[in-house]
């Protein structure tokens, strides 16, 4: 079952507990020597970061589906993202420079973090906070050509954060591709602990072998998998790049919005539990994707009232920025999560600058 490290920053002696994290989280992903190291010094300078211009905040470091997914099974890679509800920065572009600084420091953190990472990105809202996002994959991933993204014309993301510091998230999400048509799943495990991971892994797992089957019988197939274990409320959305057609399917309480044009529209997933208690027939919604669409996938981690704000996922932003956002935003010390939280997001890659 996949570990997620969760690492509150509030002194300087957690800058090596987030080093670590991120060093042992490579190691899971089988990374190479030299992109361990890179996930060392990449979690350092954004968990010291926090402390210099945040004074406190939080990193959580996973292993993760890359943002865009090449034929067959991709490798996977370490995604370490940091979150604060300090005074932001004015100056997002200008913070990634190397010699920027707001403090008596080098400035040159969030520059190499950007450098080391295959994937960096930065949000920050004067009086909001600041999330960043960086992903490091194996040596190779570098040699991959950006064809895939334009090709299919979107990428995905997600931020898993476990319940009250637990090593075992009772969430999980993942998403593949077969052919021209890609399905993002969401699957809440009933619980907390090993065995809600266990079967929402296996809900992950068992995705990888029915990736062009249709949401509602993709969802009948996880039901039959998920009967060894104490169930899941899942979310499945597939998109057809060609049609430019999204069908969704859920059951369980797994909430999914998708932006159209200027509104936010709620698609429904069935009451039930994913192997154990599956309605008789599953409703599967479709609708028209277009350049301009956003999924949001999330758990019951985040408020059920919660709506995205405006400024949610707004090009060139990662998904998983995007996610990073939703999951900062739905707690802090005077609103705690109170439950395993994930999100996870599709979005369209935005189109190359001519």
């Amino acid at each position: 079952m996949p570990r997620v490290w969760h690492v509150p920053v509030h002194d300087a002696t957690r800058v090596r507990d987030v080093r670590v994290a991120a060093e042992q989280a490579a190691t899971r992903a089988g990374l190479d020597e030299q992109r361990r190291a890179a996930c060392a010094l990449v979690a350092t300078e954004l968990a010291t970061n926090l402390l210099k211009h945040a004074q406190a905040g939080e990193v959580v470091v996973d292993v993760v589906d890359p943002a865009v997914l090449p034929e067959g099974r991709p490798g996977q890679a370490v995604q370490i993202t940091a979150l604060d509800h300090g005074p932001g920065i004015a100056d997002v572009p200008g913070a990634l420079k190397d010699g920027f600084t707001t403090r008596d420091s080098l400035g040159a953190g969030l520059g190499t973090c950007r450098r080391l990472a295959d994937a960096f990105g930065l949000h920050s809202v004067p009086g909001r906070g600041t999330v960043a996002v960086a992903r490091i994959g194996p040596a190779t991933a570098g040699l991959v050509p950006e064809d895939p993204a334009r090709t299919l014309g979107v990428h995905a993301g997600g931020v898993n954060l476990p319940f009250a510091g637990a090593e075992l998230s009772g969430d999980a999400w993942s998403w593949v591709r077969s052919g021209d048509r890609v399905t993002l799943l969401l699957a809440d495990g009933l619980g907390h602990g090993a065995e809600a991971a266990r079967a929402s892994t296996t809900a992950v797992e068992e995705l990888r072998h029915g990736a062009r089957l249709p949401p509602a019988e993709l969802l009948q197939r996880l039901h039959t998998a998920l009967g060894g274990t104490r169930g899941a409320a899942v979310a499945v959305a597939q998109l057809d790049t060609w049609t430019g057609r999204l069908r969704f399917a859920g059951i369980g309480n797994v909430t999914a919005r998708l932006r159209e044009g200027g509104r936010w529209r709620t698609l429904l997933s069935r009451p039930g539990i994913v192997g154990a208690h599956r309605p008789r027939t599953v409703r599967e919604d479709e609708v028209a994707w277009t350049p301009e669409s956003l999924l949001i996938l999330h758990t019951d981690g985040l408020p059920g009232r919660w709506t995205p704000p405006p400024d949610t996922g707004v090009p060139p932003a990662d998904p998983a920025v995007t996610a990073a956002v939703a999951v900062r935003d739905a707690g802090s010390a005077a609103r705690p999560v109170r439950d395993d939280t994930a999100v996870a997001v599709l979005a369209p890659v935005p189109e190359a600058p001519v």
